[in-house]
């Protein structure tokens, strides 16, 4: 039951290609948005289609997978654990940032 704690699962479109960077210690990082839909008829029967982005993390051998596999637009399926962070802007504000670390991933077309 530990393994089901802290554990998102999502299918989305990425918005624009992955983002990566290599750390001095030679590891990768890569970071990138993900777009999913919520659809639905309101009350008075109208369709609805609310759009949710997620912010997504991988690092090391999955750094290197979404560097290789995703550009923007391509549908992807991500299991992940939820994690937050915050930092101090330059203007002292602070500001928080809810991200998926992502332990496997699968293009979905």
């Amino acid at each position: 039951m530990n393994n089901l704690r802290n554990q998102v699962q999502l299918i989305g479109h990425l918005g624009k290609d992955v983002n990566i960077k290599e750390l001095e210690n030679g590891r990768k990082v890569a970071t990138a948005s993900i777009a999913t839909k919520d659809v639905y008829k309101n009350k008075k029967g109208e369709k609805v289609v609310e759009t949710q982005w997620h912010q997504i993390i991988g690092w090391g051998k999955n750094a290197v997978n979404m560097e290789s596999f995703l550009r923007k637009g391509k549908e992807v399926a991500v299991r992940g654990k939820l994690t937050y962070r915050k930092y101090t802007d330059k203007n002292g504000t602070t500001r928080y940032f809810t991200e998926v670390v992502v332990n496997e991933l699968l293009l979905v077309n």
